[in-house]
């Protein structure tokens, strides 16, 4: 499935993403998609984003990020919202890491470099339930 063929635009996607190429790369993948994008340059920067939106249909959470790291960030969103799915980011495919996420309250993870149809077909499976 192409990205053409993903209509989204009735969702929003939170980023948690302190590189801004990186958040510009993954808004392109999403660009065909129609979902309304939301950017967090950092972990508190994402919550508070969170806290401050009526509707966020699923969070891509970077996990190394400033000021609050995608763990403590998915954590306190967890808190307001047991349901949403999160999706950890990482370029450390290492166990702990994962695992570190997973125990943070992420529903999985992606490793960096990402592949756009692994994204599309990731995010989907959680947006189209």
């Amino acid at each position: 499935m192409t990205a053409g063929n993903y209509d989204w635009s009735n969702k929003t996607i939170l980023i948690g993403e302190d590189e801004y190429v990186n958040f510009r790369l993954l808004e392109i993948m999403l660009s065909k998609t129609n979902a309304k994008v939301l950017h967090g340059k950092n972990g508190l920067e994402a919550l508070e984003i969170f806290k401050n939106t009526d509707k966020i249909d699923i969070v891509l959470m970077d996990i190394k990020m400033p000021i609050m790291d995608g763990c403590d960030a998915a954590r306190e969103i967890r808190k307001i919202n047991p349901f949403v799915p999160i999706i950890a980011q990482t370029a450390f495919a290492l166990e702990s890491e994962t695992k570190k996420s997973i125990e943070a309250g992420c529903n999985c993870f992606i490793t960096k470099p990402i592949s756009k149809t692994e994204l599309l077909a990731l995010l989907d499976s959680f947006l189209n339930v």
